[in-house]
């Protein structure tokens, strides 16, 4: 099975600001990321990569637990994590996320 990687370089070179709701930690550097669903491969810069993390880590979080306001919480920052993406790298977000 081939994959393929999609560079955005406009993504890779511009600085984005780092939204005031994040909690996460912001990473020195960018990385591939692969979708585990279809196989596709994209390169997200520090602040991508971070965001991205942090989505994932909180729909893994809200998936396991039982409190019903913990795991609201933890969807409302896949929300807006989501939503980030799909305003500063939408095909990042149709690759990744969508």
């Amino acid at each position: 099975m081939s994959y393929f990687c999609k560079t955005n370089e406009k993504a890779m070179k511009k600085n984005q600001e780092v939204p005031n709701w994040f909690e996460g930690q912001i990473y020195p550097e960018g990385d591939i990321v692969r979708n585990p669903f279809s196989g596709v491969e994209f390169e997200l810069n520090n602040v991508e990569l971070s965001i991205y993390d942090f989505l994932m880590g909180s729909q893994m979080l809200a998936e396991s637990v039982t409190d019903n306001t913990v795991r609201e919480n933890l969807y409302n920052n896949v929300r807006k994590c989501s939503s980030w993406f799909a305003k500063n790298n939408i095909e990042a977000y149709m690759a990744l996320i969508d």
